[in-house]
């Protein structure tokens, strides 16, 4: 062999014998902080014996003879697949992400001090009950436990490597009851109502007039789309199921830092695209079910994320006592102890977004360190906020507050000061202290409806609709949490705070007057964020700002269709959640076909001919129908609208377009760049279908009916912390994906995309649930991703795939089941 083909070789061979070497260095590390889960492990501070079993989804059922031994046991085993999920979210919550990443995250770090979540937290932890404060110190016991036997990076997780390449200083520290009551303060931000409608609406009005922007937000079409509730009203102060009602008796640049220290909080929801957060669920009772007992189904939407938001777990007591009183199977937080949404051995029940308006935007007149309210001169609240930077100086943060809340546009730029308000102030109900996590453990103990709605009156924020199911064969709905009532106002503009006119009352609305229904005559309860109550019969203000029941209407008329058919069971509940159905087509579809084209786009539009509506993975009219839909707002609205006010492509946007296609000749059709002409409606939709189609051509090819709606709408599971890092092989080790999904935002299989930003998948049925009360070994569930938080393991992202074909898993709960399906058993002892 010639000699530079001999040192080619021999350099070839060192970079491979370099690559094994490091591939195995990687995969020590790697497998070395995969959690034990065979065997026996000793846990100091237990009074018995554990057993937990993990099927081969690696979903763990703990069994305990005591709350305390349950719940410590949890936080053990949260620790063993999410600590690095956990650590870090508490460093979200408490504005600390700096200490981690250094001054990149320090603008995320202000924003959450200026707002004082774990301040909140501090004040809420003594005011809950000593039940609920022993549990989460257990909990915390168990997470510690499992910290004290693994003390090294490569023992946590591959994060924790990673980080050390940056950040080799740091070590976590100890858990404690207050990292657990903080991150429900995250969960509460990321499930906030109309906040950034509010600023929406202000700065489309620094380039419209009023009446233009209230086209924008049309009001709830009662008249197509059925309400939550149907029945009952406020009778002698409580909501009375049977009951009638009665006849009725200049701040844009603070606006702007404002939102920009709004964008500046980082979601630990995933909720980054505000517009896809929401949910399904709906009941079904016994006389509609082949089983004669109730149907309960489930499925929150939430940004996509890896790993899941969601954590499935069993907590059994062996024997329910006094002492020992849980029998819980469903999906939890990693960091918080108890299950959020599940079912026990009597009842089940499911969450959506209720979304009432429980935040205001005050605009202050501030000087120096004084605001003006009520003509006379207030001293600001001021404090200092510490935040420690690695590989940086500590950063001071000077907060200040008026009587309504801290000043959120200070946190990225000061406000130019003016004779008009030039600061902006947030009142949130979820900085009152309150006792939202007594309540997680009060439903997991609830035996009934009455207990059930006991629990519910502790789940202030966030507010959610509840949905109820137990094996007697009884539904309900609830609506719960602390919604403030106003001075003046329906709370949709920022107003002003000096007048103290638009103040909230000391009270809230009282929980006897939420809406509640139980056993309705219909049968069943349906619920996707589509408004609660016509307020014809309800006259408290809950918001003005619903989703439009686009979801809940198809949901409803599924099910009806179903039931025209015969019972339903619990596969029919999945079928619906599955359901792919645009509900613009109807309206948009037509009027595209009527409008004159030539050119190849004529091709395209004939994939529209006949179609259903369907969104489906090999969709080709879905594909171009989505495209126009994404060019046609861009053409309609962007001109408009100032970049942070432009429309996502939400069941908002539907609702005007659905009405502005009656008005031909509506300024917004006209497109204010192009000067010495006035575009109409049709010039526009014929823009959209010629731009949709050389949009998708170039990406997809000329074959029109080779296009798939799948090949447009992806989803890549992003790690939450190091995902989106910038470094591609830092990013290849986390992130998964990308899947082909079917459905959209307003679909009952909600997979939202941003038209500002493509066709990608920002936001997704974060899990599904269908409970059987008929016979609870019946049900199903599906996460996300997996258990497991880390890269590489086998239940990192093992129910992905299922998840994107619409399968799910069966939900055991027995022991005699749950011991058949597990693979794995270990022993936690004293």
């Amino acid at each position: 062999m010639p000699w530079p083909l001999r040192w080619a070789a021999r350099a070839l061979t060192v970079v491979l014998a370099l690559a094994l070497v490091l591939a195995g260095v990687l995969v020590y590390t790697v497998r070395r902080s995969f959690p034990q889960v065979d065997g026996s492990v000793r846990l100091p501070g237990l009074a018995g014996n554990v057993e937990i079993y993990r099927d081969k989804a690696g979903i763990p059922q703990i069994y305990a003879d005591s709350a305390e031994d349950l719940f410590m046991a949890q936080g053990f085993t949260h620790a063993q697949d999410r600590f690095w999920e956990m650590d870090f979210r508490r460093h979200v919550t408490s504005g600390r992400l700096s200490e981690l990443f250094g001054a990149a995250t320090l603008d995320n770090d202000k924003a959450i001090r200026t707002m004082g979540w774990r301040r909140v937290a501090e004040r809420e932890l003594p005011e809950l009950s000593d039940r609920t404060r022993r549990f989460l110190d257990a909990y915390a016991k168990g997470v510690n436990s499992w910290l004290r036997a693994n003390p090294n990076a490569s023992d946590r997780s591959l994060e924790y490597s990673v980080l050390k390449l940056q950040n080799g200083s740091y070590t976590p520290e100890p858990w404690t009851a207050l990292d657990s009551v903080s991150w429900l303060k995250a969960m509460a931000w990321d499930l906030r109502s109309n906040m950034e409608d509010e600023i929406d609406r202000a700065l489309a009005l620094t380039k419209l007039p009023r009446e233009r922007v209230e086209q924008l937000y049309p009001d709830y079409p009662y008249d197509r789309h059925a309400p939550i509730v149907t029945e009952g009203a406020i009778v002698n102060g409580r909501f009375d199921q049977g009951g009638e009602p009665t006849p009725e008796r200049d701040a844009s640049r603070a606006l702007t830092q404002a939102a920009e220290t709004l964008d500046a909080v980082p979601s630990t929801m995933g909720a980054v695209d505000r517009e896809g957060i929401g949910s399904n669920s709906w009941v079904v009772s016994g006389e509609h079910t082949t089983s004669g007992k109730p149907l309960l189904a489930n499925d929150p939407h939430l940004s996509a994320q890896m790993p899941s938001i969601w954590y499935q777990v069993g907590l059994h007591c062996r024997k329910i006592t006094d002492a020992c009183g849980y029998d819980v199977t469903g999906f939890s937080f990693s960091g918080v102890p108890g299950v959020i949404i599940g079912h026990t051995d009597k009842i089940a029940w499911g969450f959506t977004n209720l979304g009432p308006d429980v935040a205001d935007l005050f605009l202050e007149k501030v000087k120096g360190d004084t605001y003006l309210y009520k003509g006379e001169s207030m001293k600001l609240e001021t404090r200092k906020e510490q935040i420690k930077v690695a590989g940086g100086p500590t950063v001071t943060l000077n907060v200040r507050s008026t009587l309504h809340g801290p000043l959120i546009n200070e946190v990225i730029g000061d406000a130019e000061p003016s004779d008009g308000a030039n600061a902006v102030a947030l009142q949130w109900t979820a900085l009152t202290p309150g006792p939202t996590v007594d309540a997680v453990f009060a439903m997991n103990s609830a035996t009934n409806w009455e207990e059930f709605r006991a629990a519910a009156a502790l789940f202030e924020v966030p507010a959610q609709n509840l949905v109820y199911a137990d094996t007697e064969g009884h539904i309900g709905y609830q609506a719960p949490g602390r919604i403030p009532v106003r001075v003046k106002g329906d709370g949709a503009w920022p107003v002003p705070g000096w007048t103290g006119e638009y103040d909230w009352r000391t009270a809230p609305i009282p929980y006897d007057q939420l809406p509640s229904v139980e056993d309705p005559a219909a049968g069943y309860i349906v619920t996707a964020n589509n408004a609660v109550i016509d307020p014809k019969r309800y006259r408290p203000l809950l918001t003005k700002d619903w989703a439009y029941g686009y979801r809940s209407q198809r949901i409803l008329d599924r099910l009806g269709q179903e039931l025209a058919r015969g019972k339903v069971d619990a596969a029919t509940m999945s079928r619906i959640q599955l359901d792919t159905h645009n509900g613009l087509a109807g309206s948009l579809v037509p009027a595209l076909m009527r409008v004159p084209l030539a050119g190849p786009a004529v091709r395209a539009r004939k994939l529209l001919q006949g179609w259903d509506g369907s969104q489906e993975v090999g969709s080709a009219p879905a594909a171009y129908f989505n495209a126009v839909w994404r060019h046609l707002l861009g053409l309609t609205f962007d001109d408009d609208l100032p970049s942070g006010a432009r429309p996502g492509g939400g069941d908002r946007w539907y609702e005007v377009i659905d009405r502005l296609l009656e008005t031909p000749d509506d300024p917004f059709w006209d497109d204010t760049t192009t000067k010495g002409r006035t575009e109409d409606r049709d010039e526009i939709l014929r823009q959209a279908l010629a731009a949709a189609y050389q949009e998708v051509s170039d990406l997809l090819g000329d074959d029109v009916t080779a296009w798939r709606w799948g090949d447009l709408h992806r989803l890549t599971l992003t790690n939450a912390s190091l995902g989106t890092s910038g470094i591609a092989p830092v990013e290849a080790l986390f992130n998964r994906g990308p899947l082909d999904v079917s459905g959209s935002k307003d679909a009952p299989n909600a997979t939202g995309w941003n038209l500002q930003r493509g066709y990608s998948v920002t936001s997704v049925p974060s899990m599904r649930m269908v409970v059987d009360l008929g016979d609870l070994e019946k049900s199903k569930w599906i996460n996300l991703t997996g258990a497991s938080g880390h890269a590489f393991h086998d239940n990192y992202w093992d129910q992905a795939p299922m998840w994107a074909k619409g399968e799910m898993l069966p939900m055991y709960s027995r022991p005699e089941t749950v011991r058949k399906a597990a693979v794995h058993t270990l022993r936690l002892t004293p």
